[in-house]
């Protein structure tokens, strides 16, 4: 029971636990301790030690590791939601074979495929990426009553690692198939690094090289077939590896100061852009038509993109439209930032268009491309050709796959279909607004949308196929028109209310010699603990964000000392960031 609260318990969900330590901390306890002559009292100080133990070899090793158990014995001990497609699932289902097996657990899940469906499986999603590595293996118990089989498929279970974000989960997927014996408990194992593995696109990366992986799909007696068959699964377990994407890591610079934005909150109707912030990017490719076999103009006019309201308002349309000697039926907007940066957060609020044929982008380009008619190329800045210049996707929609929005990165390693590409399903993309994020660090790209991450790019290897992305790019916001536009198409907009960039702060040592004298005591914190500021001003502020870069919490600083309750918070490590008036300042505070 200790152990198992140790080994198991959300801490070790969240705080990784290295593989290194569990084993030394077990050897240290079995070796030096007898449980039986320990009150309660003192086992639970000795956990609460290792604890604050392992905790702190965390923050010391300045690392942010997130390992992570997936695990169900379906008697109440799980991390696991299960979901069923074409069968019926019953998850505490009586275990009738219990009696002289190597399974003697009172309940199991039963699976009952009943041959009704194509497609009969259960499935669950990680809220965080599937993590394989060498000795991350599956493992389940499976039972299969023969009298219950019908047809001449093969007697087997299949586990699938799938990315649901991605429209149509199934085509990026890997996949392992065990061989099954009726009548007869088993323990089955799913081992990527050394079974033989099937990818439905021969295309995909090994799959211990992908960090997009997080639903699990088990499937018994294969799929597009009216046979029946009833299953018994128990004991699934995963320990996976360590992500290294996961956003949050507490050495990664913060993106707290705005550096740059576009509001959009000119007054009146129908007004023109800020021209010190967008330039309109119009003049045709060479051959009269843009890329990717878009059919529209884009104009500098105000019928395109306009602001109003506190929104700019870009408008893709239906009519037709001549200049530079070409006529199009359909006119839009490109716009290029004025403004370009290497590393930072870009953070965009929007609707988006609806329409199939559609194509809505919020995307960068190094500043460095050398394309006629864009801003930085036409001043002087063009060297590089795409894609060595880099491209970086925020936000794509295709408005014949409505309401899937995705990111992507196109580098000399792989462009146009990329394979550097996930997304999610948003359902209120083109009814509501939502922000669309990137943050752009030294090793790796994240995406999010309303701060859920849907995609990381972090390539093993960084050079110049594969990482371009160590010089400024600047931003690009655009409604393309696809040849298959629908008939009935009149005219589409993406609003946006904004605009911003972030880059970490850049403080003068003066400032904070005379604002940081600060402490904050006790840490590690039971249940309160106190700023104490004996550099206050009325202009400071307190923001408490959870280790992923979750905001939880925010405090005016009205004194000099100031107490915050952590008693009901869960136990890890938060960042303190200190607000003042000309600098801010991160600390690392752990919850016990």
């Amino acid at each position: 029971m200790v152990f198992k609260f140790l080994f198991e318990s959300k801490c070790s969900e969240t705080l990784s636990i290295s593989k290194f330590y569990k084993p030394f901390i077990f050897y240290l306890l079995t070796s030096f301790f007898n449980f039986n002559n320990f009150s309660k009292a003192i086992l639970q100080k000795l956990f609460f030690m290792i604890r604050l133990l392992l905790i702190s070899l965390l923050i010391i090793s300045s690392t942010s590791s997130f390992s992570q158990i997936l695990q169900d014995d379906f008697e109440g001990n799980s991390t696991i939601t299960w979901n069923e497609e074409d069968i019926i699932m019953t998850l505490d289902a009586d275990n009738p074979f219990s009696t002289n097996s190597s399974n003697t657990s009172g309940t199991a899940l039963k699976y009952v495929d009943n041959g009704t469906g194509n497609y009969a499986n259960i499935y669950f999603d990680s809220s965080r990426p599937i993590i394989l590595e060498e000795n991350t293996p599956f493992d389940l118990m499976i039972y299969i009553p023969g009298s219950s089989i019908t047809g001449n498929q093969p007697n087997q279970i299949s586990l699938k690692l799938q990315n649901k974000n991605r429209s149509e989960p199934w085509t990026t997927q890997t996949e392992i198939i065990k061989s099954v014996t009726p009548n007869n408990w088993q323990t089955i194992t799913f081992d990527f690094a050394t079974d033989d593995f099937i990818n439905y696109n021969e295309n995909s990366p090994d799959p211990l090289s992908r960090i997009d992986f997080n639903r699990v799909v088990l499937q018994v007696n294969g799929e597009n077939n009216t046979d029946a068959v009833t299953a018994y699964i128990d004991n699934f377990y995963f320990e996976g590896g360590e992500d290294p994407t996961t956003p949050g890591n507490p050495n990664d610079p913060v993106y707290d100061q705005l550096v740059w934005s576009d509001e959009f909150n000119t007054n009146g109707t129908n007004q023109p852009l800020n021209s010190e912030n967008w330039f309109h990017q119009t003049k045709l490719p060479q051959g009269g038509s843009w890329f990717n076999g878009e059919i529209q103009h884009y104009t500098d006019r105000t019928e395109n993109s306009y602001v109003e309201n506190g929104k700019m308002h870009l408008v893709a349309k239906k009519e037709t439209f001549t200049n530079q000697g070409v006529t199009k039926q359909y006119t839009s907007a490109r716009l290029n930032s004025k403004f370009a940066f290497t590393y930072g957060k870009v953070q965009v609020r929007a609707k988006l268009p609806t329409g199939v044929g559609t194509w809505p982008a919020i995307w960068m380009l190094g500043k460095n491309i050398t394309e006629t008619g864009g801003y930085w190329s036409n001043e002087g800045f063009g060297t590089t050709p795409w894609p060595a210049c880099g491209e970086i996707d925020i936000m794509e929609h295709w408005g014949d796959n409505q309401n899937y929005v995705s990111s992507a990165m196109h580098t000399p390693s792989s462009y146009g279909g990329t394979i550097n590409t996930a997304g999610q399903i948003v359902p209120t993309a083109s009814t509501e607004f939502h922000i669309y994020t990137l943050e752009w660090y030294e090793d790796r790209m994240v995406f999010s949308v309303d701060g859920d991450v849907h995609y990381t790019y972090n390539p093993t290897v960084k050079n110049d196929q594969t990482w371009p992305f160590d010089k400024d790019q600047y931003i690009l916001l655009n409604t393309a028109i696809e040849p298959s536009i629908e008939s009935g198409f009149t005219e589409s907009a993406m609003e946006i209310d904004y605009v911003r960039v972030y880059q970490e702060s850049s403080l003068s040592t003066d400032v904070v010699a005379d604002e940081s004298k600060l402490t904050i005591s006790p840490n590690p914190v039971n249940q309160f603990t106190t700023l104490i500021n004996e550099g206050f001003n009325n202009n400071q502020t307190l923001e408490v964000y959870t280790i992923q870069g979750r905001l939880k919490e925010t405090y005016s600083i009205n004194d000099k000392r100031t107490r915050i309750d952590m008693s009901g918070w869960s136990a890890g490590v938060y960042l303190f960031k200190i607000k003042g008036s000309t600098n801010n300042q991160t600390y690392k505070i752990i919850k016990l």
